[in-house]
């Protein structure tokens, strides 16, 4: 039986070139890197209709020439997202979106397991935009 709770629908992925390039180049995205893997995301006013997070998941050609290579790292990094993007849903605001985009570093297959393990690294260290309440005691 499909469960939609583990499922990644467009509306979850960075399509407008608007926010990619806000995204990286407007100065305002932080940056984690947890090889090999580095994650840039930045927290945006939400839109009405707007999907908490959005993800961008990039795999430069300079790392892997065939597009079959992209392709299996992707999978596995979407994969590991869909499994684990609770971990950071739960801490964003309903008033805030988040833009998060995966960059692959390495020039060599990693496995599945350990995309997972530094997916779940990566979303664990995002930083909430405002303290909780017990945090400011």
């Amino acid at each position: 039986m499909f469960n939609g709770k583990h499922s990644f629908k467009k509306q979850e992925r960075i399509v407008s070139q608007k926010l990619i390039d806000e995204l990286f180049l407007s100065g305002k995205s932080h940056s984690l890197a947890a090889f090999p893997l580095r994650a840039v995301f930045m927290y945006i006013e939400r839109q009405e209709g707007a999907q908490p997070i959005q993800v961008l998941m990039s795999v430069p050609k300079k790392r892997f020439k065939h597009a079959v290579d992209r392709n299996r790292v992707k999978r596995q990094l979407r994969e590991a997202y869909r499994h684990h993007r609770d971990i950071l849903l739960n801490h964003i605001p309903d008033d805030k979106s988040i833009a998060l985009a995966f960059i692959w570093l390495s020039d060599a297959h990693v496995p599945s397991a350990v995309v997972e393990k530094r997916v779940v690294s990566l979303l664990k260290r995002i930083p909430t935009p405002y303290p909780s309440p017990m945090e400011e005691d």
